[in-house]
């Protein structure tokens, strides 16, 4: 016999949530989500859907597998008539995401919800929020008001352009995107792409500035002084709101694509290097990631960062989020480190079509062949990410997020026997008339 909840109930849904009437002979309570006698081990995110002539209901142990068994359900009504049918399901992964990058344009709350509604539609779990750069820095903090005053506007033909979120609009995303079992993990990219940062606190910097948020693309020498200490007690102050901010387990600090050039001629970072007996600027990146990953540790979290914090020696219980291909996430998780799969070969939405298609992006496997079993434990999931670089608009974004993700939430939530690309083609063609049909928010 399957374990069940002791205490089983039927959960509560928001008002908001609506499914088509008269379908049904049972009356108003014919369609029902329970946990009443809900398997456990179908895990926080699984649920069984059950559909007979006179009634439908989706069982789960757990608010998460019921929202997840209503999406189900949704798209089924899409799809009118239902036949009868047991399912039973559950994701692969547990890490479900993508990431929006906010540092290059700037698109404001009401497309971040937008985002949000589609990627509960799809069973994607995070949200990875990219909300700092060399072109801008988007996030209110306190006790830092010029990170925004400066550090979130750059020139545009001679206007200001950008714009930030305010801790209170934070708020209010994280606790939507709660509300849909979407987790937003911030990210607050260091000791590289600071040019807005330094920008707004030069002394933070190698050379002491001045500094211009940045007007171009690409990766600028000048990145957090890894010698001052002045440095450290800032991002701890930073990232001690970001924490009162967002209640995630992860919390990403980039760490990706930092140029070691100011901290070879810098004497603070070259004593750095002597005081801790480390043996080049690699191993600086790599104390400074620690040392990072040591305060968030200290406060209950877990950092995360892109494969390069691999260079140098990885931090104790850090993540890693494998981009350059498959060979951070093989690193990783024989170290014993947990692991993101997000490389550009599959899973980078700004590529253009011709670079990225659907199929390649359907035809992931997020399991590198090279891992033993135990190892598969430390792959997390995957995530698709969209940089905005020449993505200026929100039409733009959409464009190139969208079937893509689709593909890569499937990916992400069944299993390969379960997968093939024709059978999901068949399925997208039904399948975009109700992405299409989610309202942009006003």
């Amino acid at each position: 016999m399957p374990a069940t909840r002791a205490s089983p109930s039927i959960i509560p849904w928001p008002a908001e949530v609506t499914f088509a009437e008269g379908l049904f002979a049972g009356g108003d309570d014919a369609i029902t989500l329970t946990s009443d006698d809900a398997d456990l081990t179908l895990g926080n995110e699984g649920y069984e859907l059950q559909v007979t002539p006179t009634r439908i209901t989706v069982r789960a142990p757990e608010p998460a597998g019921l929202f997840y068994g209503s999406q189900t359900l949704d798209q089924l009504l899409a799809s009118r008539p239902i036949p009868a049918l047991r399912m039973v399901d559950r994701p692969r992964f547990r890490w479900r995401g993508l990431m929006l990058d906010e540092a290059r344009h700037f698109f404001g709350k009401k497309f971040v919800k937008r985002v949000i509604d589609l990627l509960a539609l799809h069973k994607l779990n995070i949200f990875h929020w990219h909300l700092c750069d060399d072109q801008g820095w988007r996030l209110e903090i306190k006790k830092y008001p010029r990170l925004t005053e400066v550090g979130a506007w750059r020139a545009a033909e001679g206007q200001p352009y950008g714009g930030f979120y305010t801790q209170a609009d934070i708020h209010d995303v994280v606790t939507y995107a709660r509300s849909r079992f979407v987790t937003v993990v911030p990210e607050i990219e260091m000791p590289g792409h600071a040019t807005a940062a330094l920008a707004s606190y030069p002394e933070l910097s190698c050379a002491g500035g001045p500094f211009d948020v940045a007007t171009r693309w690409g990766i600028f020498e000048d990145v957090f002084c890894a010698g001052n200490d002045a440095t450290f007690a800032f991002l701890e102050d930073v990232l001690g709101e970001v924490l009162e901010l967002f209640p995630s387990k992860f919390i990403h600090i980039g760490g990706d694509e930092c140029p070691k050039t100011r901290w070879k001629t810098c004497s603070k970072c070259q004593k750095r290097i002597r005081d801790e007996r480390l043996n080049d600027e690699r191993e600086l990146q790599s104390y400074f990631i620690r040392r990072i990953g040591r305060f968030l540790n200290v406060h209950g979290r877990q950092l995360i960062g892109w494969d390069e914090i691999l260079e140098g020696g990885l931090a104790p219980h850090a993540a890693v989020m494998s981009w350059r291909g498959m060979t951070g996430a093989v690193a990783a998780a024989r170290a014993g480190h947990d692991v993101v799969v997000s490389p550009t070969s599959h899973c980078y939405l700004d590529y253009s079509y011709e670079k990225l298609d659907l199929e390649t992006a359907y035809s992931l496997d997020p399991i590198p062949a090279e891992l033993t079993d135990e190892q598969h434990n430390h792959i997390l999931g995957a995530q698709g990410n969209m940089w905005t670089e020449l993505t200026p608009t929100v039409v733009d974004v959409e464009r190139q997020i969208w079937p893509r993700l689709c593909a890569l939430a499937e990916v992400a939530w069944s299993p390969p026997g379960q997968r093939d690309f024709a059978g999901f083609s068949a399925r997208l063609t039904t399948h975009l008339h109700q992405l299409l049909a989610v309202p942009h928010r006003r």
